[in-house]
C-alpha cells in the first residue's frame, strides 16, 4: 500500500464508528510510521493530502472530537426512528445524544425526573440494533433488588440481558470458584458483638475497658456489678451499634483481616493524648470483634454482603474467571462506595469493558452506608477520558420548583454545576403551612390538600417515626408498607415514606413533615461519632448530605409540595427558602 492509499485508509478509520481513547492511541501508533516517512519527505508541504495528514496526525485530539460531532450529528438522523419510540416515549436530544457518545468511560449526569431510566433502556436498544452489540455483552447494575426489578420489566420483555445488583454480580462471580458458598447476614455481625461483651476470653480486661470508657470505673470490687448494670443501658446500645458501623464501614472500603490490624495500631498511636483514650479503646475492641467475626466467617466457609463484592474482586483481578461484557452501565452512580468501585474497576481493566455510569450527585444521600460522592464528582481522576454528558430536561417538575430546588441545592459549591429545563410551569409550586398544633391539625390539613387536588398524596418525612408526631391514631392506621387508611375515607390514596426511601419516586402531590429546627428535625443535626472520621471523610460543607436529602423530598413532586412546620420553630432550610417568589405561605385559619 503506497503513501497516497494509506492516507485514504486514515482517513477512513474517523468515518465508521466513534473513536474512543483506545482507538485514538490504536490510530496513533498505526499510522506514527507513515507520519515518520512523511515528514522525511522533501516539500512535502507542496502535497496537499500530506499536509492534512500531518496536520491532523499532529492535532489527533481535536480532529476526533470534530469526527465524533460528524458522527453523532449522522447517528442522531440515522436513527431518529429508533429514538423516537424507546417504550412508548420520544428521547430528547440530550437523552439522544448521551446515548450515541461512545467513550471508554461516560458519566450521565440526569438530574431529578430528567428520564434516567428511559436513556439507559435507550442504550441498551441502541448498541444491539445499532452497534450489533450482542446482549450477553450488556451488563446493567443497580442498587436495590426493586429497581433491578424495575428495570428488568422494562428491557428484558425486548432483550435478554444481564441486570444485576452489586451483590447478586458479585456472588455470581464467586460461585464460578465455589459454588457451595455461604452468605452470611448482617444480623450475625450483631451477634458476634452482643456475645463478645458477653463470654469474652479476656472478661476483665473488658469489663475494665467499658467502664473506663463510659467514665463509670470505680475500683475492682463494684466492677462486675457496675458491668452488667452498663450493658443493659440504652447508651451501651448505641455505643454497640457504632462498633457495627464501624466495622461495615471498613468493610465496605474493602479493609480485610490482613491489614485491618496496621490501621487501627496506625490510629491507635495518634491518640496521645489522654483526652484520647476512649478511642484507644475503641478501636482495640473494634479490631478484636473484627478479628472474631472475620474467623467465624471463615470457619463456616460463610461470606458476608461486603465480603461477596471484595471476594469477587479479586477473583476479576486474579483472571480467575473470563467475563463477556463490553459494556457496564451502572444505575444511580452517586451511590457507589469503594468496593464496588473496585469491583468495576477491575473488570474494566482485565475485560476492556466500557462504563456508563448513571446518575446525579445532587442526590447522593448514602454516604452513612460507605458511599463516597468523590468518586463520583472526581471520576476522571480514576477512569480513562471520561466523557461527562449533561441531560437537562425534566419532565417532572415544574421549572418554578426546579429553580428554587436549585438555588437551595447549589450553596454547597462542592457539587457539578447543572441547570435542568421543564416546558411545565406551576405558579407558586411549593406552599408552606405553619401551624403550631400539627397533631391536632394534620387531619384537616390532609383533607385540604386531599380535597383540592382530588389526587394520591405522597407524605414524606426525614426519620422513620416522624409519622407518629402528626397522626392521630384513632383517625388514621399506617401499614408496614407505608400506606396510611383513613378510617373516615378509606379510598384515599395516602403513603408515608422517609425520603430515603422515597429516592426514585414521584407522586401528584407531595407533603414534608418535620420541618423544625431539632437534632431529630430536617437537617437530622446528630453528627456522627468523631472516630467514624477515621474511615469516613468529613464533609466539606455544612449539613451537605441533609441538604441533598432535602433537595430529593422537593423534587418527588409532579405538582405542588406542602411542607408543615410550627411557626415558632423553623427549619434552617426552610428559612432559606421562605423568601424564595416561588414559595407561598398559605395561612392555617383559610384552611
Amino acid at each position: 500500500m503506497n503513501k497516497r492509499e494509506m492516507i485514504k485508509a486514515f482517513n477512513n478509520e474517523f468515518t465508521l464508528e466513534y473513536i474512543d481513547f483506545n482507538k485514538e492511541q490504536y490510530l496513533k501508533n498505526k499510522y506514527e510510521e507513515l507520519f515518520n516517512s512523511i515528514k522525511k519527505t522533501k516539500d512535502y508541504i507542496k502535497n496537499k493530502n500530506y499536509c492534512n495528514f500531518i496536520y491532523n496526525y499532529n492535532n489527533i485530539d481535536e480532529y476526533v472530537k470534530y469526527k465524533n460531532k460528524k458522527f453523532i450529528e449522522k447517528e442522531l438522523f440515522e436513527s431518529r426512528m429508533l429514538f423516537n419510540n424507546i417504550n412508548g416515549f420520544s428521547l430528547d436530544e440530550f437523552q439522544r445524544k448521551a446515548i450515541i457518545t461512545d467513550e471508554v468511560s461516560n458519566l450521565v449526569i440526569a438530574g431529578a425526573g430528567s428520564g434516567k431510566t428511559l436513556t439507559m433502556i435507550g442504550k441498551v436498544k441502541y448498541l444491539i440494533e445499532r452497534q450489533n452489540v450482542k446482549e450477553e455483552e450488556i451488563l446493567c447494575i443497580s442498587f436495590t433488588n426493586e429497581t433491578v426489578k424495575s428495570l428488568q420489566s422494562k428491557i428484558n420483555k425486548d432483550y435478554n440481558v444481564d441486570i444485576y445488583t452489586f451483590h447478586k454480580l458479585a456472588l455470581n462471580i464467586i460461585k464460578t470458584i465455589n459454588k457451595n458458598v455461604n452468605i452470611s447476614l448482617e444480623s450475625y455481625l450483631k451477634y458476634i458483638i452482643d456475645e463478645y461483651f458477653l463470654i469474652i476470653k479476656d472478661f476483665e480486661i473488658v469489663q475494665k475497658y467499658i467502664l473506663v470508657y463510659f467514665d463509670e470505673y470505680t475500683g475492682k470490687k463494684r466492677i462486675n456489678k457496675s458491668y452488667c448494670n452498663l450493658i443493659k443501658s440504652r447508651k451501651f446500645g448505641s455505643f454497640k451499634k457504632l462498633i457495627q458501623k464501624f466495622i461495615l464501614l471498613l468493610k465496605s472500603n474493602n479493609y480485610t483481616i490482613n491489614d485491618i490490624d496496621i490501621f487501627l495500631n496506625r490510629n491507635v498511636k495518634e491518640f496521645k493524648l489522654e483526652k484520647q483514650y476512649k478511642n484507644k479503646i475503641f478501636l482495640k475492641l473494634v479490631f478484636n470483634i473484627f478479628k472474631i467475626y472475620n474467623a467465624e466467617l471463615l470457619s463456616t466457609m460463610s461470606v458476608d454482603f461486603d465480603d461477596m463484592i471484595n471476594q469477587a474482586s479479586e477473583i476479576i483481578k486474579d483472571r480467575k474467571v473470563n467475563l463477556k461484557y463490553k459494556y457496564i452501565i451502572i444505575d444511580e452512580y452517586q451511590d457507589i462506595s469503594f468496593t464496588r468501585f473496585n469491583l468495576i474497576l477491575n473488570m474494566i481493566k482485565c475485560f476492556k469493558c466500557k462504563l456508563i455510569a448513571v446518575g446525579d450527585d445532587y442526590q447522593s444521600i448514602y454516604r452513612f452506608t460507605g458511599c463516597d460522592i468523590n468518586l463520583f464528582l472526581d471520576i476522571e481522576k480514576y477512569f480513562e477520558r471520561v466523557s461527562i454528558l449533561k441531560i437537562q430536561n425534566t419532565y417532572r417538575n415544574s421549572q418554578e420548583l426546579i429553580d428554587t430546588a436549585e438555588n437551595f441545592i447549589t450553596r454547597n459549591p462542592f457539587q457539578i454545576k447543572k441547570h435542568l429545563v421543564s416546558m411545565k410551569s406551576v405558579r407558586k409550586p411549593i406552599k408552606v403551612i405553619f401551624n403550631n398544633n400539627l397533631k391536632s391539625t394534620f387531619e384537616k390539613i390532609i383533607l385540604y390538600i386531599y380535597n383540592k387536588h382530588l389526587a394520591p398524596i405522597l407524605i414524606l418525612g426525614r426519620n422513620n417515626d416522624d409519622i407518629y408526631e402528626f397522626m392521630d391514631n384513632t383517625k388514621f392506621i399506617i401499614n408496614s408498607d407505608g400506606t396510611i387508611i383513613y378510617i373516615k375515607n378509606q379510598h384515599m390514596k395516602l403513603k408515608y415514606l422517609t425520603v430515603h426511601k422515597s429516592k426514585g419516586l414521584e407522586e401528584e402531590v407531595v407533603v414534608v413533615i418535620n420541618m423544625k429546627n431539632e437534632l431529630l428535625g430536617f437537617p437530622n443535626k446528630i453528627e456522627d461519632d468523631k472516630v467514624l472520621s477515621l474511615i469516613n471523610k468529613k464533609s466539606k460543607y455544612l449539613y451537605d448530605e441533609e441538604r441533598r436529602l432535602f433537595y430529593v423530598a422537593l423534587t418527588r413532586t409532579k405538582s405542588l409540595v406542602y411542607l408543615l412546620a410550627s411557626k415558632n420553630n423553623i427549619s434552617i432550610f426552610l428559612k432559606e427558602i421562605l423568601k424564595d417568589d416561588n414559595v407561598d405561605i398559605l395561612k392555617f385559619n383559610n384552611i
